[in-house]
């Protein structure tokens, strides 16, 4: 089995290997699952999630695949590479998400990048734990890092962590 390529994906270790890009309202935060107004993960070794506030919070790893341990022949033979994000909202208030997931070249150009559409959860929608899920095939050679990002705000403007919820995060090789 691969090898999540990302430094706490749920938060277990607070905010650590984490980039924060836009850290607006109240900022990130770590919560347990389920969090006021939440639900239960579907996988129960899941006991913490990433939330965000009423302006706008984005956070990002750069993983250096070369110095994770892969050598520029594994990498330019262009294994598959899949990422996943799970996210949530709060049964008592709208947010959005985002994610943006990068194949880097030695220089950090982008050789194929995975940004799907923003996802805005209504109040009253089902905001139950959902599953993103890509895997990136026949890119150009030249990898060498994977940029990941995501983050979101809730959609009430309330002051507090009432925004998306993101957790299990994961950037994985095929080799």
């Amino acid at each position: 089995m691969a090898r999540n390529l990302i430094k706490n994906p749920c938060g277990e270790d607070g905010i650590d290997f984490w980039e924060l890009i836009e850290n607006g309202g109240s900022m990130w935060k770590v919560e347990d699952v389920p969090g006021d107004c939440g639900h239960a993960h579907c996988d129960e070794n899941i006991t913490k999630y990433f939330v965000t506030s009423f302006e706008l919070c984005l956070k990002r790893q750069l993983v250096d695949l070369v110095q994770e341990g892969y050598s520029t022949e594994e990498l330019d033979a262009m294994p598959p590479v899949t990422v996943k994000d799970w996210y949530s909202g709060r049964t008592d208030c709208g947010c959005t998400y985002q994610l943006t997931v990068c194949l880097l070249d030695e220089n950090q150009e982008v050789i194929q990048e995975f940004k799907p559409d923003e996802v805005t959860l209504e109040l009253g929608s089902d905001c139950s734990w959902k599953e993103v899920s890509h895997t990136f095939r026949d890119y150009s050679p030249g990898l060498r890092f994977i940029l990941f990002q995501h983050g979101g705000q809730d959609t009430s403007f309330w002051q507090g962590w009432y925004g998306v919820r993101v957790t299990g995060s994961s950037v994985t090789i095929e080799l």
